[in-house]
């Protein structure tokens, strides 16, 4: 055997030993990734059960239902493709609860952000009992919906509410509350009350502005305002973008209404105030009232769509104005 034969077993040798030691290395790193992925779905297996069975499940029976005349319980339903979808665009009852659905959304949920905010910039500042008057601002917002819905009809009740209660004693007529024309601000009283959600969240914002910056504004001889106005509310603005967004469909999908009924229940919801009869109301009276539940499953997936084209077009006009507090050593 030649040297150089030697030489070049021993090299083949040597390189089989190189590539078994790095599959060696490699091993317990894929086993370890292999051990974190399983772990992931592991603990995050409840939710994603969840979310197919409670979600994905029940939005392709309400699809599947939108194409048929299904009432819940006669057998006798047919097919009827997309009939029920052009019910819904040539039916004005629809076009005018979409139309005050929005109406509320445009008007509620800015002045929720907004007195959200304003309770956040209060409390943010050097009070005593402080924490105090956070807790007891944030108490309405743990309050259910359910609670707060027969708090407020107890509260604006004609014959024994406690707000015509005041009236009275002060010489004035008793007012229908729950009825037209007031009714639509005692829903907006329902939302503002609750404002303590937004508020934490707010604050949690306001305490992430870098206070050297409020510092500097000053030093420039910048007003509190103008100070709120360019340096706070520019760094609050993806915590205002969240609110934006959850606050819209939110208010799309209030059922507030129906609990401010004078009936109370689900059979009662025609008896809703009329500038108070909303996109969601009207989905409770096709579903319960009237039993079309092929023709509300529709209504549904309407509502599901219109969210992603509002969600869509609220984060396409907001792209140039939102800014993202972002560290420069993260982005290396």
């Amino acid at each position: 055997m030649t040297v150089g034969h030697i030489a070049s077993v021993s090299d083949r040798t040597g390189s089989q030993t190189g590539s078994d030691r790095a599959r060696a290395t490699l091993r317990p790193r894929a086993s370890m990734t292999t051990r974190r992925h399983r772990a992931f779905y592991l603990f995050a297996s409840p939710w994603i059960i969840g979310f197919l069975l409670l979600t994905i499940v029940p939005m392709v029976y309400a699809l599947w239902l939108s194409f048929t005349t299904f009432d819940g319980i006669s057998p006798n339903w047919r097919y009827v493709g997309l009939g029920n979808y052009r019910e819904l665009f040539a039916d004005s009852q629809t076009w005018d609860a979409l139309r005050r659905t929005g109406l509320f959304a445009v008007t509620s949920v800015p002045l929720s952000i907004a007195a959200g905010l304003g309770l956040a910039v209060l409390v943010n500042r050097p009070l005593k009992a402080r924490g105090l008057f956070r807790t007891l601002l944030y108490l309405p917002a743990v309050v259910p919906p359910v609670g707060a819905g027969l708090a407020f009809k107890a509260l604006f009740d004609q014959n024994s509410g406690a707000a015509n209660g005041v009236l009275t004693l002060f010489g004035f007529d008793a007012l229908g509350w729950l009825n037209d024309p007031y009714a639509r601000y005692v829903l907006l009283m329902t939302v503002l009350w609750s404002a303590g959600n937004i508020m934490i969240i707010s604050l949690a914002g306001l305490q992430d502005v870098p206070r050297e910056l409020h510092e500097a504004a000053r030093l420039d001889g910048a007003s509190a305002w103008r100070t709120f106005r360019s340096i706070t509310v520019p760094l609050l603005s993806p915590v205002l973008l969240f609110q934006t967004v959850t606050g819209v469909i939110a208010s799309v999908q209030t059922v507030m209404p129906l609990l401010l009924s004078p009936d109370g229940t689900t059979q009662g919801v025609t008896a809703i105030a009329q500038s108070n009869y909303m996109y969601m109301m009207h989905v409770f009276a096709e579903y319960f009232a009237l039993g079309r539940y092929g023709y509300a499953s529709a209504l549904l997936w309407v509502l599901f769509v219109l969210i992603l084209i509002v969600t869509g077009l609220i984060f396409r006009f907001t792209s140039g104005v939102v800014f993202y507090n972002v560290d420069p050593e993260a982005k290396k």
